[in-house]
């Protein structure tokens, strides 16, 4: 309250604050989970195959036949066709013929298995901006023509399910049993639904495009840097998302998850985390002036803040990020090749109040030395396959 006070929010916009900024992590997912990383998730060998098959055949040759939203083009009314009905909800192959989904540039599309605290995780990259919304279209929308927001550079696919890890099981299933019948498919399938881990996936879409719609001369980049940077930037920030979902169980459309995802991403880019980039990205990097269209008013809340708490929500981020920056340039962790998953850990026990008070690194450095022995050794480094 005195942060916010401080800040000039008024009782009722300290309310909404309060309530918008409430940490949602729960710190016992880390305590229970053990050293971090984690061992993968079950997908991540599927994933794993099919980054090998594509050494020889391709990605998008490989995910084309094994995610069969890619087998259907976008278009509006597709998710109610009953082909596809019927191929995205059974284990059945595709019998009738279609016309699958067209990439712009198909050879060129990228599968990466990303290491992150919380296990390894898929990426599929997208070449161009059109080929990504197409990908989020069909994984994420049921190949419907659904708008993809032009600052949505990035997309976490989570509960997926896998239509070919289904058919394999169901092949085993069937070679396995005495007198294999459908029927008796159908009842076993039933008792598979409960065990979502033997077919739900989760990966990101990303593409390759400059990091919050913000142009390379903007930071005094090269547009090839930038657009390397930006991908690191990308693919960090998701993975932040993942291990908050998965070790923390929570995943949710406000500042400071976007905050942690951030700064892991910049540091992850550069080796210490810079307030201007993270301002510039968000929107403020003229503060106390807000650029309309930045980042930040996609985390407004919902439903959204007022006005006048949108306003104090700027100052709040600005006085974080600075602050930020600050125990970054002190070096608490920046010598330690776990440092900045440390500081992520960190974020998570606190507040964006917390990390926008004046004594922001005090606390910081108080919640680094609690989650220390939980941070294990680096994560591995990212396998990246080509087309």
């Amino acid at each position: 309250m005195s942060v916010l006070r401080a800040l000039g929010a008024a009782p009722a916009e300290c309310l909404e604050l309060l309530n918008y900024n409430e940490n949602h992590f729960d710190p016992t997912g880390l305590e229970r989970g053990g050293p971090l990383p984690l061992a993968d998730e079950p997908f991540v060998a599927t994933w794993e195959r099919y980054a090998r098959e594509a050494e020889s055949d391709g990605v998008w040759a490989v995910l084309r036949n094994a995610l069969v939203q890619l087998r259907f083009p976008v278009r509006e009314g597709m998710s109610r066709e009953p082909a596809y009905e019927s191929a995205t909800r059974s284990s059945a192959p595709v019998c009738e013929p279609v016309t699958p989904l067209r990439l712009q540039r198909p050879r060129d599309l990228r599968l990466a298995i990303h290491a992150t605290p919380a296990g390894r995780l898929p990426v599929l990259i997208a070449a161009c901006r059109e080929d990504f919304e197409s990908l989020v279209r069909a994984l994420t929308k049921r190949n419907e023509p659904a708008p993809v927001p032009a600052a949505v550079g990035a997309c976490m696919v989570t509960g997926y399910t896998n239509v070919d890890r289904l058919r394999r099981l169901r092949d085993r299933w069937w070679a396995a049993y005495p007198i294999p019948t459908q029927a008796g498919w159908r009842r076993k399938l039933r008792e598979l639904r409960a065990k979502k881990d033997l077919y739900r996936d989760r990966f990101v879409i990303a593409s390759t495009a400059p990091y919050s719609g913000v142009p390379a001369d903007c930071l005094g980049l090269d547009a090839g840097s930038w657009k390397r940077l930006s991908l690191t930037i990308r693919i960090e920030h998701e993975s932040m998302h993942y291990f908050t979902r998965r070790v923390l169980g929570s995943m949710k459309n406000r500042l400071l998850d976007e905050l942690i995802a951030d700064y892991a991403g910049i540091v992850r880019a550069t080796g210490r985390f810079r307030a201007d980039w993270a301002l510039r990205f968000l929107g403020l990097e003229s503060y106390p002036d807000y650029r309309s269209g930045g980042r930040l008013e996609h985390y407004r809340g919902d439903p959204p803040l007022s006005d006048g708490a949108f306003r104090v929500l700027q100052s709040l981020v600005t006085r974080a990020v600075e602050n930020l920056e600050a125990w970054s340039a002190a070096g608490d962790d920046a010598t330690r090749p776990d440092g900045h998953i440390r500081t992520v850990v960190a974020m998570t026990r606190l507040t964006v109040e917390d990390l926008a008070a004046a004594d922001a690194v005090r606390r910081l450095r108080a919640a680094a030395r609690a989650v220390a022995p939980h941070v294990g050794r680096a994560p591995r480094p990212v396998h990246a396959r080509p087309a």
